[in-house]
């Protein structure tokens, strides 16, 4: 929970005008998904890889619904195996982990990429340079996200960040606040303008939103690679398993010892991600090597 921020699953509310699919059971299925997993990962000792992409979810009725897949027909958390061509699959696609790192009414790309380039890859972000302004991204005016991401990224101040920063979160751009897959960007229109309605736990839901603008989850990493959207993005990460392995072992080190890691410990570091290389990265071979660790009994 620390690691992920899941608890600031609560800290913001969908706009119910352009999320009505949100409610209540969604809020408690999507934590539960998430928690599910990770006991998953450890009780059967599945690779980190899985981290960022898995051919399983553990989904209930809602969460099955909501992801477009098909599921239990309970709310009871189970594992379901995944069409082979979903997007799901991994944490950086549960709803969870994209709502705690959007706000109630819009997604950044710069707060996803921060937050997956510090808890995924390993690689956290320099602060802005002072005097250097958060964007803050208008998708209902002229201008689209790319393009003020693209202003940041000419500026020479801004660029050596933003190149690292951007492509992480612009993979993510698919997934709304509450993690549902969108090809457009939803645009709020005035109420006696009422589309259609939406059906959500037993009634009818007025929308108050159209489509906006189209969503455009291209980019380039800063080693040249490219992708086109997030099955691209997982391909590329899963490249370098041993990153993964790497960036996990650290943030087990410093929650166990509750100290962070240091220059000095990525020796040892390197050889707890040797030790469990044999095992594909098992998580639970990894939280073995810690705890046998120099690090974990001297810090």
């Amino acid at each position: 929970g620390q690691w992920l921020d899941l608890d600031l699953l609560d800290f913001t509310t969908p706009d119910s005008a352009l999320y009505p699919e949100h409610d209540s059971v969604l809020q408690w299925s999507i934590e539960a998904e998430t928690m599910a997993f990770f006991n998953e990962l450890l009780r059967h000792d599945l690779s980190v890889r899985n981290l960022i992409d898995s051919d399983f979810a553990m989904l209930n009725a809602r969460l099955a619904q909501h992801y477009g897949v098909p599921g239990p027909d309970d709310l009871t958390i189970q594992k379901v195996a995944l069409p082979a061509d979903s997007v799901r699959g991994g944490v950086l696609t549960q709803a969870s982990i994209l709502k705690v790192t959007a706000n109630g009414s819009n997604t950044s790309p710069v707060v996803r990429g921060v937050w997956v380039n510090d808890r995924i890859m390993g690689k956290a972000s320099d602060p802005p340079p002072p005097g250097v302004p958060a964007i803050e991204p208008d998708i209902r005016g002229a201008k689209t996200v790319r393009q003020q991401l693209e202003m940041h990224r000419n500026s020479e101040r801004c660029a050596t960040c933003h190149a690292k920063i951007d492509p992480p979160g612009l993979a993510l751009e698919n997934f709304d606040v509450i993690g549902l897959w969108r090809d457009r960007y939803r645009v709020i229109v005035p109420e006696k303008a009422n589309l259609k309605t939406i059906g959500r736990a037993g009634m009818e839901v007025p929308i108050k939103y159209t489509e906006g603008l189209p969503v455009d989850a291209s980019d380039q990493l800063p080693d040249g690679r490219t992708f086109q959207d997030i099955r691209d993005f997982k391909t590329l990460l899963l490249a370098n398993p041993d990153q993964i392995a790497r960036t996990i072992t650290s943030k087990l080190l410093t929650y166990a010892s509750g100290a962070p890691v240091s220059f000095a410990d990525r020796a040892q570091i390197e050889r707890i991600v040797e030790t469990t290389r044999d095992s594909d990265h098992g998580f639970r071979a990894l939280i073995h090597a810690v705890v046998q660790s120099p690090l974990f009994h001297s810090k």
